[in-house]
This record gives C-alpha cells, sequence and structure tokens, in this order.
C-alpha cells in the first residue's frame, strides 16, 4: 500500500488514506498507529489525522492490548467497530441459501438460512425471502447494511450481476442483481461461488499470504475459483471458472451443462455418493458423517474412494498445468474428504503435473472455512465498494 501521489488533491488524499487504514484493520486486524504508519507509507502526523478522525466518527476505537510484553506503558491498539460499516452477505446454494450480516473487520453480527426445494428454487421466491430475511436481520440486530455480496453457482457477468446460466438451480438469464438491488434497496454485487470461495480463502483462509491459487469447491457440481498475482482472475466480462466443465470422460455421463463427461460428473456430490455406496440423494449431513466413519478405519477410504480419487487427479493436473498456482485449496466437499485421500491426491498430481514437478510440487491444502467460506467471498465482495465510503 502506497500513499497518493504529491499532485493529489488534499480531500482526495484524505479518502485514499482513510480507505487504506480501514481496509488493512479489516483485513489484517487490530495494530498500532506506528505499524500502521510502516504498513501505509505514512507520516505519523498523517496517521494521527486520520484514527482521530475515524474514532470521532466512531468508525475506529483504540485499546490497550490485552497481552502486554516488556515493561512501559503498551502502545494503543487500532481497532475497527464492527457496526460502524455493516454488509449483508447472501450464499445460494443448491440446497440451501445462507445469509449474515457482517460487520467491518469480518464479525459475523447476525445470520439467518433456509432450505431450498425444487418448488423454492425459482428465482422470484428466493429474492423473496432474501428481502424478507434482510428486514428480519435489520430488526433484529438494530443495523442497516451498506451494500450485499451474492453468490451463485453459476455464470455470473459481474458488471451486473446477470446470471446467464446455473445449471444446478435450473436458471438462466437472471437479472439478479438488479432484481436483488431494486428490493433491496441499495447495490447488490453478484459473484461466481467458487471465484468469491478463492476470495475468501486469499484474504481470510488458508492462502492468505499466497498471490497465485486455485480454489476448487465440490457440491452437486464442481467450480474454481483463481487469484492471480494476487488478484482474482475473471476473465472476458467476468466469466470464469467453470472447471468443474473440465472434459475428463469422453461419452460419460450427462452434464448438467447439456455435455457429457464433464469434471463434475466423476467428482461431485451424486459422484462421491456413488463411491460410497450411497443412494445420490443422500443428505449432506449424512454424507459427511459417512466420510468421517471412513476416515477412523486405516485403508479404507483409501479403498472405497480409489477410483474417486483418480478422476480428482485427472482434473486436477488439467488445472495445475494450465495455472501453475503455488496453492490449490480444497473447498466443501472436497474439504470433507479423508486426509489420507487428500495425501494421495495431492501426491498424484504432483508425480504427474510437468508444472508440479518443475516448480518442486503444488501445494494442497483444505479450506479452514467449511461451508462458510463463501459467504465470507459475498461478504468481500460487498465491502470492496463500502470501505471507500465509511
Amino acid at each position: 500500500m502506497t500513499a497518493p501521489t504529491s499532485g493529489t488533491r488534499p480531500d482526495d488524499a484524505r479518502r485514499h488514506n482513510r480507505a487504506a487504514l480501514l481496509r488493512r484493520l479489516h483485513v489484517d486486524g487490530p495494530c498500532t498507529r506506528a505499524t500502521l504508519a510502516t504498513e501505509l507509507g505514512l507520516n505519523r502526523s498523517t496517521i494521527k489525522a486520520v484514527v482521530d478522525g475515524l474514532a470521532e466518527s466512531g468508525v475506529v476505537t483504540e485499546a490497550v492490548p490485552t497481552r502486554r510484553s516488556g515493561a512501559g506503558r503498551p502502545s494503543l491498539l487500532v481497532l475497527p467497530e464492527p457496526q460502524s460499516a455493516v454488509v449483508l452477505a447472501v450464499d445460494v446454494r443448491v440446497d440451501q441459501v445462507a445469509m449474515a450480516m457482517v460487520g467491518i473487520g469480518g464479525q459475523i453480527l447476525g445470520r439467518h438460512s433456509w432450505n431450498l426445494h425444487r418448488t423454492t428454487r425459482l428465482p422470484g421466491e428466493v429474492i423473496t425471502h432474501v428481502a424478507e430475511s434482510a428486514q428480519l436481520l435489520r430488526d433484529e440486530l438494530g443495523v442497516t447494511e451498506q451494500g450485499v455480496g451474492v453468490s451463485v453457482p453459476g455464470v455470473v457477468r459481474r458488471r451486473d450481476g446477470m446470471v446467464h446460466e446455473a445449471p444446478n438451480l435450473g436458471w438462466r438469464e437472471v437479472a439478479l442483481g438488479s432484481r436483488l438491488s431494486a428490493v433491496l434497496g441499495r447495490d447488490a454485487q453478484v459473484g461466481n461461488d467458487a471465484e468469491l470461495g478463492a476470495l475468501a480463502e486469499h484474504l481470510r483462509g488458508v492462502a492468505r499470504e499466497v498471490s497465485d491459487l486455485v480454489y476448487l469447491s465440490a457440491d452437486v457440481g464442481v467450480g474454481g475459483g483463481v487469484i492471480a498475482g494476487g488478484r482474482p482472475l475473471r476473465g472476458t466480462g467476468g466469466y470464469v471458472g467453470e472447471l468443474g466443465h473440465l472434459l475428463v470422460r469422453p461419452g460419460g455421463r450427462d452434464c448438467f451443462c447439456g455435455a457429457q463427461g464433464c469434471w463434475e460428473t466423476e467428482v461431485g456430490e451424486p459422484a462421491l455418493c456413488r463411491a460410497l455406496g450411497l443412494a445420490e440423494d443422500t443428505p449432506r449431513g449424512v454424507l459427511v458423517a459417512e466420510l468421517r466413519t471412513l476416515a477412523a478405519v486405516p485403508g479404507r477410504a483409501d479403498l472405497l474412494l480409489g477410483d474417486y480419487a483418480g478422476w480428482m487427479v485427472a482434473g486436477l493436473v488439467t488445472v495445475v498445468n494450465m495455472l501453475a498456482p503455488e496453492l490449490v485449496v480444497l473447498g466443501d466437499l472436497f474439504a470433507a474428504l479423508p486426509p489420507s485421500v487428500v495425501a494421495r491426491v495431492r501426491d498424484d498430481v504432483q508425480q504427474r503435473s510437468l508444472v508440479s514437478r518443475a516448480v518442486g510440487g503444488t501445494r494442497m491444502e483444505t479450506s479452514p472455512l467449511g461451508r462458510d467460506g463463501k459467504l465470507v467471498g459475498a461478504a468481500e465482495l460487498a465491502f470492496e465498494p463500502v470501505l471507500g465510503t465509511v
């Protein structure tokens, strides 16, 4: 983070410094004024003016650290006030919608969720329920959101939140961004769920210090998000990340997208159920419990999930060869796989990928964020424009 150039107008410079300081506190947490000055490249008088102004507005507070070291008076920590800037995060999944009010600093202030069935997946019904639930959260918490971020498992045009296609939801050409903005009364940012999962891991998960990563999530479908050079890779029009539709098995199973043999038909939730000898519509909780039981029996997971792991490797080798990430993060159901299966997949990818061998092995980790990953990413999407206006 650098200070604005000398030719910047004073008002612009103040706004820039204020936004930069808030983003630092929002993403990396409380720190001292001295640390802020060093990291943001600003002098102490400028930091004092910015912190004092934010404190007067109730956006930040200063407090003595709970852990003290050394003699003398401890330096005060600058902390963001969570309720001074709040966003609404919405994660639309195939089976459920999860919502949360999130305060600056990433604190979840309150949440609500409900299950989706075939008859309740219609876009209009989801939008209406989101609006009603948002009002319930406002009333319960006594806060009003300044921005909205939405995660959707589909091909999303980032410019206006148009969901071109979400096959597993049965949606096509849904103007989700504009429709939600109209009913909520504030701008709704909409993104692909896996892209937002990658953003969450990069800012608040296992990939905080990583500039090049691929996030892969398995639900009913499979999606991917890419961070390249520290920035989300979004492609033309924002359409990128449909890694689940890599062709891995010509002439294979029919896919929701209309093709045959897509990667998600071999490693998505139905495929994982088949590998475990369960019905394809087995409830998620039962499936996860079965995976945990399996992990407790030495060798059992490798036996039952050997072919499944092979199909994971088949797609991942292509992904790693194409994108050369430093880290691959496995989310959702992939994160619930037994550790021995994840280790096997990692080792096989490292051996079979030309790029992975060249760089000494591609790291692979499971997500620590659980099912909240995409909700966290939706919140960060909403905060992007909000932090500049607080």
